[in-house]
This record gives C-alpha cells, structure tokens and sequence, in this order.
C-alpha cells in the first residue's frame, strides 16, 4: 500500500478527492491517503489596507503549499492561477501534474441594499477577496472586461468563504467573492450575484509523487466523478456537511437550496499547452510570474503525461 499525504480539501475544491476517499476508491487502486490539516494556525483577519492587486507582500504558502514546504504533505489542489504563483516561488521544486477534476464556480456577491447591479459599476469600490486564491484572479478576469485595471480595487480578506460571508454580512467588506453553499447561503439572505464563473484548479505533487502512483490516485478520482456525475444530487450533502458543525447558518441549508448546475466534475486531465500558455501570459500581464521564464517550468512534464496515460489506459479495459 502506498501512502500518500494530501492537505485537506473542501468540497467547491475537491469533491471527487473526498468521494474517492470515503467511497474506499483510493484504496481499492493500493494507496493510503492521510489527511494534513492546511488550516491550522492560518491568520484569518482582514487586512483591507493591503491593496496590491498582485499580492505583494503576502505569504503565497499562507494555506494551500504551506504543509508541502514543510515536508508535511505530498499533494495539494488549488486555483490554476495561484499554484502557478506558488510553484515558481517553492523551496522544496514542487510542480503542477495537471488539473484537478472539479471545475469551481464562484462568484462576486453584493448585499441585497447594494448600489452595485452591474459589473461595471465596481470601478473604484474595493472588493474583498483572499489573495493567491483562485477567486483573487477570477475577480481580475471577470472584471476586467468592465472595468478600466487601474479602477479594480481590491483588499485583502481571509481564505475560506464562511469568513468573506461574514465580513459580508456584518458590513465590514462591501462586496466579496464566494463558493458554494455560501454562493447559495448569500442568495437565501438576499445578496445578489453581478457576476460569476467557472475556473479550473490544479494538483501540485513533491518529487516523492511518481508516474505510477498519480495514475493510480487519478484511476481512483476519475470513478468518484463518473460516480458523482451519474446523481450529483446524491452528493450534494458534501458541501453541507463539510460545514455544518462550524457554523449553524450552513446546517439550517437543505440540498434543495443547492444547484446541481454549479456542481461541474470532468476527468482529471493534463494542463493544454495552449491553454498553460495563455494562463502564463496573461498573469505576467498584471505583473505575476517575474521570476518564471518559461510555462514549461512550472509543470512537471513527465507526472503529467505518463500519470494520466496510464489512468486513461487502465480505465478501458
């Protein structure tokens, strides 16, 4: 049995890693899959007065990473955008080995007596979002389409939508980015979605993660998604239950409040080339990326392509 360490994951994030672990997947492809808990000691004050859209000055290893570094874990999934960002400052040559199979919707949440009805009406108001996470970047792309980039304000508020959620609520922040069941919680409480979208993440592996070992985690992740795919309301509990013992708001949801459109699970697959290209020009347009020459360095080429061939390959026979 191979043992591999995964800091913990929510469900916007990795539904099928949790499906595939409580379903017995993992362990039915050989693998042992320990839990470390990347939240432990993670600060979750809001510091609206750092306002860099770039996130200069903030610790990109303050949750997702920060256990890999440490030597603490193996595997860790997160926002595309944000391991690019965290793979080009690791201590430890961590690398991305492809994207993760949950596609996360999110979105940019106003209160219900918000002046804000329409993305562009942003411009120069500061939005609250968790730097290096992946609804830091999307708040960027889906603006900047409406919004000059020098009129996109943004302050830094805590990972984790239960604590933007509050900020939210509690007047603190006048706008916020979410993910579900706080997108569907907001909607309850009346706040209103200017704008939303999908976004893909990516897993990033120690070097103590070879070819064969990521076939058989991804030959386990991808019967979790055919399995989800086959009744996503039969899952849907997840995104209750990950919560409802944390904050009472959360277990007086029912999966009734829950959309099953907002739920998107694809195979697990490797980065596009065009796509890894595109990615990398665009965050060295807003001034991430300084120190990476090349997309090509921020993949581990040889986990991606053998890792997913031989998931592809076992799975058809």
């Amino acid at each position: 049995m191979k043992t591999l360490t995964l800091e913990t994951t929510a469900p916007f994030q990795g539904l099928a890693e949790l499906v595939a672990y409580n379903e017995g997947l993992f362990a039915k492809e050989g693998i042992e899959i320990k839990w470390a808990d990347r939240e432990k000691g993670v600060d979750k004050t809001p510091q609206l007065d750092m306002t860099d859209v770039t996130g200069k000055g903030v610790n990109r290893f303050a949750s997702h990473g920060k256990l890999l570094e440490e030597g603490k874990a193996d595997l860790y999934n997160a926002c595309e955008w944000g391991n690019y960002c965290r793979v080009e400052g690791t201590k430890v040559k961590s690398r991305q080995i492809g994207r993760r199979s949950i596609v996360t919707f999110a979105a940019l949440v106003v209160r219900g007596d918000s002046p804000v009805q329409t993305p562009q009406q942003f411009a120069g108001r500061q939005i609250g979002v968790p730097f290096f996470f992946g609804t830091h970047y999307l708040t960027l792309q889906m603006l900047e389409g409406f919004v000059p980039r020098d009129q996109i304000k943004l302050g830094r508020v805590p990972n984790g939508s239960p604590y933007r959620f509050n900020l939210l609520m509690t007047g603190q922040i006048e706008a916020t980015t979410l993910t579900e069941p706080y997108i569907s919680l907001a909607e309850k409480k009346g706040c209103r979605l200017v704008i939303s979208a999908f976004h893909h993440g990516t897993e990033v592996a120690s070097d103590r993660v070879d070819a064969e070992t990521y076939s058989a985690f991804n030959r386990a992740v991808r019967e979790a998604v055919r399995r989800i795919n086959v009744n996503k309301r039969a899952y849907l509990h997840y995104f209750i239950d990950y919560y409802k013992a944390k904050d009472p708001e959360i277990s007086r949801l029912t999966i009734d409040d829950l959309r099953e459109s907002r739920i998107y699970l694809v195979d697990p697959a490797p980065i596009p080339a065009d796509e890894l290209q595109r990615t990398y020009d665009w965050m060295r347009s807003w001034g991430f990326l300084d120190e990476t020459p090349s997309p090509l360095d921020l993949v581990n080429a040889n986990v991606q392509q053998h890792g997913y061939a031989g998931s592809r390959q076992a799975a058809t026979h």
